[in-house]
């Protein structure tokens, strides 16, 4: 939100430096994040004079450039070399002196005592481009003859100069979206520092309005009076659509707003002003002579002002002929109702729309205008016939012609104004300190709140119906507190807290430690929004039906939450890759929800979240280096990495079942990993279908850990300290011939429960498959470590060994090599 410097003061007296009313703006609560000035000539043509060519020589070594002598006024001409072909004796012209720093082309150009060719060039004779005062190019800028030597040409020019203002406008302060708006807030800060109320807003003169007759009456109907509570408008006739004047110009450019004609700069200057969107239609363009306020049928096809074909939904609200659409109500012009310089006569509308409609409305069709930004967050009712005046006083004074109508105001369901009981006991306990009721009674005076009866300890109060966001005793007090000022409620001495008992397991300490480990792994965390795309859902063979959908979606691209985290880590990945990041591991916590119709519990609302926590491995295992092996992540790095992750939550590894899983999308192959017979997560090689649908040229790895589940199963489990051994460790090594359907974790699980004393680990560590051992067999090296609190004698390891190969024969059909 931008508000000006000068325009402010067009409505309240004040001597405050840009910078000091930086600051009070701040601290009101209206966020001041730029203070720039602004210039209607970069730079302001400081340095830039006015001079006479008093001589011109050809260049000695140049055909195309002129030695020129030039009078600036000091009483030393100027030698400067000019390129320009039309320089001559005798022309006033505009001279940017040694250090003027010009800006051509939006770049810095500053001007320096140089020689050209051999030829001293003390300054710059001038073209219009290069100021900024136009386009041209073709050579110097010639003034007229009687132009004084020596002016600055901003004297010459009458540069405009400004100072803007950056409002990060919070949503609740719309009725702060104006200059008028703001003023509010600074008339009411002065009065409140000088203790005395000598500030009110200098609101335009529209006493003054009349219609000069009534022979372009458009009467109006509004079918839909839920979305459009107040609709105001008249007509205009004879008008003279044309370039705007010079003031009103500078002003809309000051604030970012692109001139266009003076009709339609009127309606813009308006609504910066007092904060309410107008809208000019043709009236040649209303046919059958009425206006009507309705919703189309779904699938109507509306064209927009700038050529974009819309199919409307069936609620978009619209203003229409008695044929046509000609408008979204509250959001944007349609191509043919618009005013052009063929314009003569006008319909000028002020309404007041339901918030909801316009925000649903903008949002699925995708189109955010400065009208829509106002209009979704609330607007004032009671402001459209003062604004209507306005605007139809300035389109008179700018634009000629007659106020044709008298004004129509359909305003079937009057909003009567929120009112509340303010207790004062309740105001100082909330800010902390104890206020005066006088200071109290002002700042609600000045901030347009009726005191409509007080007590002294009570005040009956009714809102401004332009704070659409104070409905609560708690809002009122925030409006005193923010005028009051922050600052001046001190900070006590003494903090009072009482003692908390905090749930166990502590779930953000879990979260952390193990956030912790995986950073240490050389993984990064990432953190992606809950909202994404339907489409993944619908196009990836997940659970539509389970789809948590948005009622009013910010865009079509976040209009479900995610069941899954899989979705948003692929963005990220894709992010970094298209940034030249190959080797990647990342992590994410994060909740996916889910839509549950059939829950048993009627009573509860159908969703439920899930707290995950996912991983993604891509690229190198290792930075690239001469002395490292160049090695892919495998599978198997993102098995260690979640058997690392449980084991820090206390889940020991024999009691982690990872069997192999059928492939199933997402995944080309994965295995679940189960705890206590139930499955907390799955790893595995993302489907290559689902990487090429994301541009993703490399294999994928990706797990995801049912966090709650992993939380609930480490919870029960305690930490033991253990003494370290004090009597060596015994290895034995087996090869074992098996099925090829036979895995790793099938041979472990069988030998920890048939040694449960004396086998402390179990290791996979060497493969081999081939021909001669059989058709679908394949050899595993297993190695077996055991430990007492003796030392071991190799009878008693030799028959504990003979134990594990009879199991492994009978269990597993497997063959000693």
């Amino acid at each position: 939100m931008l508000i000006s410097y000068n325009w402010l003061k067009n409505y309240v007296d004040f001597n405050l430096s840009p910078e000091t009313l930086s600051v009070l703006l701040t601290d009101s609560g209206l966020e001041v994040e730029s203070l720039e000035k602004h210039e209607s000539i970069m730079g302001g043509l400081r340095g830039v004079v006015t001079g006479q060519v008093l001589t011109c020589e050809a260049h000695r070594r140049a055909d195309r450039l002129t030695l020129t002598r030039v009078d600036t006024g000091t009483g030393e001409p100027l030698p400067i070399v000019c390129g320009a072909p039309n320089v001559k004796p005798g022309q006033k012209v505009l001279v940017a002196i040694e250090g003027t720093t010009l800006y051509f082309n939006k770049k810095e150009l500053t001007i320096k005592a140089v020689k050209i060719r051999g030829e001293e060039s003390r300054g710059m004779i001038c073209a219009e481009d290069e100021l900024g005062l136009g386009d041209s190019h073709d050579g110097i800028m010639v003034l007229a003859k009687d132009t004084p030597v020596g002016v600055p040409a901003a004297e010459l020019f009458d540069v405009y100069e400004d100072w803007i203002y950056e409002i990060g406008l919070t949503p609740n302060r719309i009725d702060a979206a104006s200059h008028i708006g703001a003023a509010r807030d600074i008339v009411a800060v002065i009065n409140h520092q000088k203790k005395k109320r000598e500030q009110s807003i200098k609101w335009p003169d529209i006493t003054g309005f009349k219609p000069d007759n009534e022979k372009l009456t458009i009467p109006v109907t509004i079918e839909n009076p839920e979305a459009c509570p107040r609709y105001s408008s008249l007509t205009i006739s004879g008008v003279t659509v044309k370039e705007s004047p010079e003031w009103l110009k500078q002003k809309l450019k000051a604030v970012g707003q692109k001139p266009i004609n003076n009709v339609v700069d009127v309606t813009n200057f308006v609504l910066q002003e007092v904060g309410q969107p107008l809208h000019a239609f043709d009236l040649a363009a209303i046919e059958g002579n009425e206006v009507v306020v309705r919703k189309p049928v779904k699938n109507t096809v509306f064209e927009t002002l700038d050529g974009e074909k819309l199919s409307l939904t069936g609620h978009d609200l619209m203003i229409c002929n008695a044929t046509a659409s000609m408008c979204m109500g509250g959001i944007l012009g349609g191509i043919k109702s618009g005013v052009t310089e063929k314009t003569t006569d006008i319909f000028l509308e002020s309404a007041c729309f339901d918030p909801v409609t316009i925000r649903k409305s903008a949002k699925h069709h995708g189109i955010k205008t400065e009208a829509s930004f106002r209009f979704e967050r609330g607007s004032d009712p009671e402001i459209t016939l003062y604004a209507l005046k306005r605007a139809a006083l300035l389109i008179r004074e700018l634009a000629g012609g007659e106020i044709s109508s008298e004004v129509s105001d359909i305003y079937p369901g009057k909003q009567n104004p929120v009112e509340l009981d303010l207790h004062v006991e309740d105001v100082n306990r909330l800010i902390g300190k104890q206020i005066p009721l006088e200071e109290i009674r002002s700042i609600l005076e000045d901030l347009d709140f009726n005191i409509l009866s007080d007590n002294g300890k009570v005040l009956h109060v009714s809102v401004p119906s332009y704070r659409v966001d104070v409905t609560r005793t708690a809002d009122v007090v925030e409006e005193i507190l923010r005028i009051y000022g922050y600052n001046n409620v001190e900070i006590p001495e003494k903090m009072s807290a009482s003692i908390v008992i905090s749930p166990k397991p502590d779930k953000e300490l879990l979260l952390n430690m193990v956030a912790d480990l995986l950073t240490a792994r050389g993984f990064n965390e990432i953190m992606n929004n809950s909202l994404t795309k339907e489409g993944y859902y619908s196009k990836h063979g997940f659970y539509p039906e389970r789809l948590v959908h948005i009622v009013n979606p910010l865009s079509q691209d976040l209009n479900v939450m995610r069941q899954t985290l899989l979705f948003g880590g692929l963005e990220s990945l894709v992010y970094n890759l298209n940034r030249k990041v190959q080797d990647m591991k990342l992590y994410e916590f994060g909740n996916t929800y889910f839509r549950d119709p059939d829950r048993p519990d009627a009573t509860l609302p159908p969703y439920n979240e899930q707290l995950c926590l996912a991983m993604f491995m891509a690229g190198r295992s290792h930075a690239e280096s001469w002395y490292v092996e160049d090695k892919g992540h495998t599978f198997f790095d993102l098995k260690d990495a979640a058997v690392a992750v449980l084991n820090k939550m206390g889940i020991s590894g024999e009691m982690i079942h990872i069997r192999q899983d059928a492939s199933e999308f997402p995944f080309a192959f994965s295995s679940v990993l189960i705890v206590d017979d139930r499955q907390i997560g799955k790893i595995g090689k993302l489907y290559p279908k689902i990487l090429k649908d994301f541009d993703v040229k490399q294999d994928v790895f990706y797990g995801e850990l049912d966090w709650e589940a992993v939380m609930a199963i480490g919870s029960r489990r305690t930490l033991v300290f253990e003494e370290v051994p004090r009597f060596p460790a015994v290895r034995r090594d087996l090869a074992l011939l098996l099925n090829e359907d036979v895995s790793f974790s099938d041979i472990e699980t069988i030998a920890k429960r048939t040694e449960q004393k004396m086998l402390k680990e179990v290791n996979l560590f060497d493969v081999y498959q081939d021909d001669k051992l059989g058709k679908n067999k394949k050899s595993y090296a297993v190695s077996f470590l055991f430990q007492a609190d003796k030392t071991l004698t190799d009878k008693e390891v030799d028959k504990v060994m003979n134990k594990l190969t009879k199991a492994f024969e009978q269990k597993l059909s497997a063959a000693i090599r």
